[in-house]
């Protein structure tokens, strides 16, 4: 830390005499600020004039720390990490809390974030959890009771046939009519247990919540599901409910569940990854409430729409952006930022076409007779020649004790499980290389397109080829991910390999408009828009990211982005598409705001840059990433293999058992997918528990952390979302627990790092991650969350962050690396901040609190 020779400060108690008197306020408040700001960097003298992070040395970290000790004393105004980035001395800082008080009428997240009043009741007692944990085990088992009597009753009618024909045929009737009653049970489901969604408060565990859990459990695994973006989808909308109008673009999958208080008017647009489920948890309440959309809207990617939102005709939402509880978009306005704020930012780029009702249908029909002439029928029929037609899996369905008595057997399904595994590496190279090319050439960048014909499926074939997760995680975190992505087309220049260029989670339009410059590193979980949609037509153009940038998590790139050399974007950041192109700076928050590039701190370990260095460094974490890819492998190879002897002994069950033996067969194929995977990530983490972390990217402790996020599974953790059983999976996972906590669908990154208090509520798509990758350093530490917490829909939370409790984080909100929040507080935004108090009522009756 760098010091400064200044005037001796006074104490903090001269200071606070010096504020309450009223005597000089801003230089007051200048002294008590330099003296707060001494005691976190543990020095003696802080010069009022140094910059926070050019002169001084301070990182995010070290001012997060800041701004939350400045909050404890009651003498200061609030400070945030937003205005120590656009005032980074202490005088600036000090004459803008002075001069320009935070407003609390003029700050959209304090007009928007507090949810309706939950009445006062007692917390859910251990009867009501254990009784709603059976309720639901009861419903998943007699779902799969009826999924498996089908399939027996069909299997047996297509094995009747004779001659390939004949089995063909007989595939297609029965493939058709599952089909149809798959589709059609959840709408009859949703009907029948609820009737009409209405606003109002269900309490979690509860015989209404059980209700309202088999109702979102079914309608988002209908198949119709596949079809977002499809008029087809559209009708699964209104069928349930919701009330959207002619020529509507749902393209998100993210399917809103209380389909009844949702409106879309004619002609709107909501892109993918858009939140708008109609409900929200809050304080172990469940909310229902209306999200209305007016005609002509636009609905950029990654957004949420919290309930009680609305936009008028002809609005605009941005990328990375949300509207909180009580925003409405008046008819015609432009809106971006978290929560939302006007902007003369056009987000609609693309015109429109001649794409009427007729092709709408046309299209639907084409899909339903592919479906139902071409998929169904192999996922029925083949299934049944293969089992037919090949010795090992008919033994498997057959097996009989000799056969399960026989060393050649099991010989035989491990070497079958060996190249279905390690097969599937270099089959989808070739498809993934092959056909997404050659579908690629029909499609001309920058020229419109209308939507529901050719190239419209092309471009969407496209998107669902070159996005196999499984490669993507296979190769991803290691020096083979550059050579994979330049394999599906993307324009990576002349690489500068690093190790670490891409993580596991990243996706695209398409592959070969997406370039990305030299000696750029991308966290986890970057999304590259290059397709641009209005109501009838679309055009996909190239989105060109530039050389020496750092890319945090969850970012949208659109294809306008303005950013060129040397960005840093931090995590959820909104890119922006107006003004002059960015570069050498830092992009935080939504909407963005400019930030230093990189402080002291991350200099420390620049000796890796060095040629020698790099090329030691670089070929020990390339021989490290190819275990973990080995590892990765192996373990799916076992767990294949597993699978294999489970459905033998299913089979074995058939006889005596019947339809119960496949139900019973089924409950062990999840009982052992969780099991193996849970054993999977303790056995990585055995050697070399999880723990706090700054290191090089260079170093065995961050490879390790590579290989743990690689190597197990969380794929099977969201059949659990909203149930008890995914408490009792966290703790075997690691995670310190409190009771009765509700999880509608988080993600937590580092499991054994993260502590959560009793009664807290955790809404679907929030994430709570340990750690951050920033160039080549890496950086990880603990979260801790109070008891009766709620963290909103698609809230982030970053490391070393303290919760407290009865604390509640906004929709769509980024708590910052080191922040405190205070118990009780409302904090929302992008980055979150405290929001001024409002709905006291509602935290007094919160019924953790009761």
């Amino acid at each position: 830390m760098v010091d400064k020779p200044v005037e001796t400060l006074p104490s903090a108690r001269e200071e606070s005499t010096a504020l309450l008197d009223g005597g000089g306020e801003p230089a007051a408040v200048e002294r008590t600020l330099a003296a707060v700001l001494a005691s976190v960097v543990r020095t003696e003298h802080v010069p009022v004039d140094s910059h926070f992070f050019d002169d001084l040395g301070a990182d995010s970290l070290v001012m997060a720390h800041f701004c939350a000790r400045v909050r404890k004393r009651g003498d200061l105004p609030s400070v945030s990490m937003k205005d120590v980035y656009r005032h980074p001395t202490i005088r600036s800082l000090a004459t803008a809390v002075t001069d320009d008080p935070p407003v609390a009428q003029a700050d959209p997240a304090a007009e928007s974030t507090a949810p309706p009043p939950v009445p006062a009741r007692s917390p859910a007692d251990r009867r009501q959890y254990v009784l709603c944990g059976a309720l639901q085990l009861v419903a998943f088992l007699g779902y799969f009771y009826g999924i498996a009597f089908g399939t027996a009753v069909g299997y047996e009618w297509i094995s009747a046939g004779s001659g390939l024909l004949d089995t063909y045929s007989r595939s297609v009737v029965f493939g058709g009519v599952a089909f149809v009653g798959l589709c059609a049970f959840p709408v009859l489901a949703k009907w029948t247990l609820v009737g009409r969604w209405k606003p109002r408060n269900i309490p979690i565990w509860s015989l209404s919540y059980v209700r309202f859990w088999i109702v979102k459990t079914l309608v988002r695994s209908d198949p119709l599901v596949l079809f977002s973006g499809s008029p087809l989808y559209l009708l699964y909308l209104r069928a349930l409910g919701a009330k959207i109008g002619r020529g509507a673009v749902v393209l998100s999958r993210q399917v809103p569940v209380c389909t009844d208080l949702l409106t879309i008017g004619d002609g709107t647009v909501v892109r993918k990854d858009s939140l708008f489920a109609c409900y929200r948890a809050h304080a172990s309440v469940i909310q229902t409430g209306p999200v209305t959309l007016g005609r002509n809207v636009l609905v950029s990617e990654a957004t949420v729409l919290d309930i009680g939102t609305s936009m008028g005709d002809g609005a605009q939402l941005g990328h990375a952006s949300s509207l909180h509880r009580g925003q409405a978009v008046p008819d015609g306005e432009h809106w971006h930022g978290s929560p939302a704020q006007r902007t003369d930012v056009d987000y609609q780029v693309v015109g429109s076409a001649r794409c009427g009702a007729v092709r709408r249908a046309a299209h639907s029909v084409v899909q339903l007779l592919v479906a139902l002439a071409v998929y169904a029928p192999l996922a029925v029929g083949g299934l049944f020649a293969m089992l037919v037609e090949v010795p090992q899996l008919s033994k498997a369905l057959d097996p009989g004790p000799a056969v399960l008595g026989e060393g050649t057997f099991y010989i035989e399904t491990l070497v079958i499980s060996f190249v279905l595994v390690f097969g599937a590496v270099p089959a989808g190279l070739l498809v993934l290389t092959v056909v997404p090319r050659l579908l690629g050439l029909t499609i001309t960048p920058g020229r419109t397109y209308r939507l529901y014909g050719f190239h419209f499926e092309a471009h969407r074939t496209i998107a669902l080829l070159t996005n196999w997760k499984f490669l993507k995680r296979l190769f991803g975190d290691s020096s083979a991910i550059v050579h994979y992505l330049k394999g599906l087309g993307y324009d990576l220049s002349r690489v500068e390999q690093t190790g670490s260029n891409f993580g596991t989670e990243m996706k695209h339009e398409t592959p070969y408009l997406s370039s990305v410059g030299r000696g750029t590193m991308i966290a986890d979980g970057l999304s590259v828009m290059n397709a641009d949609f209005s109501s009838t037509a679309f055009r996909v153009s190239r989105v060109s990211i530039g050389p020496r940038n750092f890319l945090g998590n969850r970012i949208a790139y659109p294809t306008r982005g303005r950013t060129g050399d040397n960005c840093l974007l931090a995590t959820k950041v909104m890119v922006p598409v107006d003004g002059e192109i960015r570069e050498g700076v830092g992009l935080l928050g939504s909407p963005s705001f400019e930030i230093p590039r990189s402080v002291l701190r991350d200099s420390s370990f620049d000796r890796f840059k060095r040629p020698e260095e790099l090329r030691r460094g670089l070929a020990a974490k390339t021989r490290h990433n190819v275990a973990t890819m080995a590892w990765y492998l192996l373990s799916r190879w076992i767990y294949v293999f597993a699978l294999a002897l489970l459905v033998t002994a299913a089979a074995e069950l058939y006889g005596p058992l019947g339809v119960t033996g496949l139900v019973l067969a089924d409950l062990l194929v999840l009982l052992l997918t969780t099991a193996y995977f849970v054993l999977v990530e303790r056995v990585v983490t055995a050697l070399r528990p999880l723990r706090p972390l700054f290191c090089s990217i260079y170093t065995p402790d961050f490879w390790q952390h590579e290989r743990y996020w690689k190597v197990p599974s969380e794929a099977y953790l969201r059949i659990f979302n909203g149930t008890p059983f995914k408490n009792v999976i966290w703790r075997a996972l690691g995670v310190r627990l409190g009771r009765r906590v509700f999880d509608d669908g988080c993600h937590l990154t580092e499991r054994a790092m993260a502590a959560i208090g009793d009664g807290s509520t955790l809404n679907s798509g929030s994430v709570v991650q340990c750690h951050s990758q920033e160039d080549g350093a890496f950086k990880s530490d603990r979260i801790t969350i109070g008891s009766g917490c709620t963290l909103g829909v698609g809230a982030f939370v970053h490391y070393g962050t303290t919760v407290g409790d009865g604390a509640v984080l906004g929709p769509d909100s980024f708590l910052m690396k080191g922040e405190v929040v205070p118990q009780n507080a409302w904090w929302a935004g992008n980055p979150a901040r405290p929001i001024p108090s409002r709905g006291e009522d509602e935290r007094r009756s919160a019924p953790w609190q009761s």
